[in-house]
């Protein structure tokens, strides 16, 4: 990547840091406000760019020099905002700020969210930012109070998170789907200019929500490659641990509990590895965890525009990035919309017992304003969805492959014990035989089939192994187990993490608990399914913190023997999480550290191909051969699940021109195939026997294991 594509690309980054100064929320109670601050600086970011592609794709000029005029007036607005929030602050008078108080510490269980009046964020008393302490001092602050677990656990978290930054520059681009859809539907655009579907034998390239791959087209086009490409979900990462330590907070979790719940998310394998990925899941929960703590906001006071634009924004890009995310989004929109009523009702009970017609307007404006938001970020590639299939979840194909087609509760059961087998395996063979037996026979024994294709996808059969380190499948018995214990507490003895809570604690778990319970009714049984559940995970993992800390908290105050007890437990449980993390980190695939395919020894493009080594050399010859022929126009021949992404990196022209790739099968009944007679050359990947009946009479058809090319005569 060149100087100046570094420097384009760093317009993003500046902006997300002016909006985090400028978006610094105005209350003095707020909790842990600069996460706050964050969380609203990235739904800006993030929605700004989605509509940012959505605006200039429906102009035809998804350029680099559009994109540049886009970031830099995005830039210059970040920057205005900032200065003006900044001479706000300088200009306020200087009061006494008071003690900030936990999302519904004023909340009892059984009784009303509040005992005061609420409020709401737009009127509260303003008070000055210098009252509060630098940021970078508060930290240094709390570093210098922080007893030495906290110092551990705040230095482990830092150097994963570290060392993946390092992994998600060194390594390219190399996950499956990415080269099958993710990534080929961002070179798609780039050579079309447009985000208008093409012909493809691969239906998810246009069908899949593209809210990541959105993301990924502005650094490609700002670098002119996928050199940072990483980097998406790497941030991601870092949104969802900023936001579960900031839910671990509003639940009233002291910063002892807000590092536990950190780490053990930071720490967890699947997030370990998909942070140095193309894929999308972290994505997702980074967006589905920004409206839970917005939501928790929610339960205590009234909503203020501010929030309302913030939970639309999560909704919409949730949606246009894993529409899977919005089984978790749904209910917890739910609880904000009761938490507001019940609000308006007790500010009628304040007013007298008058009407409250203006509260409960605004709680139904409020629902409006997010659903518009919503619909304003995903609504445009909905559009063109129904527009191309008849409907806005794309064609029968999509809708019946991964959802659930049985709805039973026998079979709602076999497909949550599956779900969870997958979920909490563990390199222990036997337990995991055991387990899977158990499940298929008990699912025999009230007439279900476990390998039922209306409740498993595909062709796949369970059980399969998911405790290795790999970041489609990989596991995570730990931190489950912690989050699952933690939750059970919080839903039936809340009061032991926190007696003034209890409500907020339950409710949340509620929340927590419908969101697994829709997936595992809706999501069918897959090998990969572990990624997919992710944002699950996310959202769960601060009753880990809450349920560990209390768990120290309570045995600290007893005896010697249970002093004893407490620390070879925490010493046990976190030691076992961080060896998990260092050994994904180290060795998981297909990015690691150490061993054979080592970031470090590995070059460029075998990294690109350690999936699937033995097809390096295949599509070097295919392309080469393709490229010595002088050939323009170069038809694909591919199967639903093939790697197209090598086609467009090594047929690039020289002078970074994307290739002309048109391909000779289409599964849009609107978009024909280019006819094979219309290109220079052909490329194929998969079958050669589907490659041969779409090779013309007398070209010349050559074939290498899975990679294949045809030239015509004199070529």
């Amino acid at each position: 990547m060149s100087a100046a594509g570094f420097l384009l690309a760093a317009l993003p980054a500046a902006s997300v840091l002016l909006l985090t100064v400028a978006m610094r929320p105005r209350r003095t109670d707020t909790v842990a406000p600069l996460r706050l601050a964050v969380v609203r600086a990235a739904l800006l970011t993030g929605a700004y760019a989605v509509l940012v592609v959505e605006l200039l794709g429906a102009l035809h000029a998804l350029t680099r020099p559009a994109f540049v005029a886009a970031w830099l007036l995005f830039l210059l607005a970040a920057g205005t905002a900032a200065v003006l929030r900044q001479r706000q602050a300088a200009a306020q008078p200087q009061v006494a700020a008071p003690r900030s108080v936990p999302v519904g510490a004023a909340m009892t269980a059984g009784t009303g969210p509040a005992t005061a009046a609420p409020v709401t964020d737009d009127i509260a008393p303003v008070q000055p930012d210098r009252v509060r302490a630098n940021p970078l001092a508060r930290a240094a602050d709390a570093w210098r109070t922080a007893g030495r677990g906290e110092r551990l656990l705040a230095g482990t978290i830092g150097g994963l998170v570290l060392v993946e930054l390092l992994v998600a520059l060194l390594a390219e681009p190399n996950n499956f789907d990415s080269q099958t859809y993710h990534l080929p539907k961002v070179e798609h655009w780039v050579a079309q200019g447009d985000l208008d579907f093409w012909p493809t034998a691969i239906h998810r390239q246009v069908t899949i929500p593209p809210g990541a791959e959105y993301l990924l087209l502005h650094l490609r086009l700002l670098t002119g490659g996928d050199a940072l490409h990483n980097l998406v979900q790497w941030a991601a990462g870092i949104i969802c641990l900023l936001a579960v330590a900031r839910i671990t907070a509003q639940l009233g979790g002291s910063r002892r509990a807000q590092l536990i719940t950190a780490f053990v998310l930071a720490s967890t394998p699947m997030v370990v590895l998909q942070a140095t990925s193309t894929q999308t899941d972290l994505v997702c929960a980074a967006w589905v965890a920004c409206a839970a703590t917005l939501v928790l906001d929610g339960l205590r006071r009234r909503t203020g525009l501010g929030t309302l634009l913030g939970l639309g924004a999560a909704t919409g890009l949730t949606a246009v990035t894993k529409t899977s995310g919005l089984i978790a989004v749904g209910p917890l929109l739910v609880l904000w919309g009761l938490a507001q009523l019940r609000l308006a009702v007790s500010a009628r009970a304040e007013a007298g017992g008058a009407r409250p017609v203006g509260p409960m307007a605004r709680t139904v404006g409020g629902s409006v304003l997010i659903l518009l938001v919503a619909a304003t970020v995903v609504g445009p590639f909905m559009a063109r969805v129904t527009a191309e299939f008849g409907h806005p979840l794309g064609p029968p194909r999509l809708r019946e492959s991964i959802p659930m087609e049985r709805h039973d509760p026998q079979s709602i059961l076999v497909n949550a014990l599956r779900i969870g087998h997958t979920a909490f395996d563990t390199p222990l063979a036997p337990l995991r035989r055991a387990g899977a037996e158990a499940i298929i026979s008990g699912a025999q024994a009230i007439g279900v089939d476990p390998q039922d294709r209306e409740i498993t996808f595909g062709r796949e059969i369970f059980p399969e192994p998911a405790w290795y380190p790999d970041e489609d499948r990989v596991a995570f018995p730990i931190a489950g187990a912690l989050a699952l214990i933690g939750a059970v507490v919080a839903l039936t003895r809340p009061r032991r993490i926190d007696p003034g809570l209890a409500g907020p604690l339950r409710a949340y778990a509620v929340v927590v608990l419908v969101a697994v319970l829709l997936h595992t009714s809706m999501i069918k049984w897959q090998p990969w399914g572990n990624r997919l559940i992710l944002y699950a995970l996310v959202l769960a993992i601060p009753f880990a913190g809450l349920w560990l800390d209390a768990f120290f908290r309570r045995h600290a105050t007893g005896g010697r023997g249970r002093r004893s007890v407490a620390t070879m437990t925490a010493i046990a449980v976190l030691a076992t999480s961080a060896l998990a993390g260092v050994l994904s980190l180290s060795y998981g695939f297909p990015r690691r550290l150490v061993g054979d395919g080592s970031v470090f020894t590995t070059s460029d493009w075998d990294t690109r191909f350690l999936r699937r080594p033995q097809w390096t050399d295949e599509f070097r010859w295919a392309a080469t051969a393709v490229r010595d022929s002088g050939a323009q126009r170069i038809g694909l021949v591919q199967q639903n699940d093939n790697w197209e992404y090598p086609w467009w990196l090594l047929l690039r022209h020289t002078d970074g021109r994307s290739p002309d790739l048109v391909a000779l099968q289409s599964v849009l009944p609107e978009r024909p195939p280019a006819d094979p007679t219309s290109v220079d050359a052909i490329v194929c990947t998969g079958s050669q026997p589907a490659c041969a009946k779409l090779v013309p009479a007398g070209w010349r058809l050559e074939f290498r294991g899975y990679v294949g090319y045809a030239l015509p005569p004199g070529r």
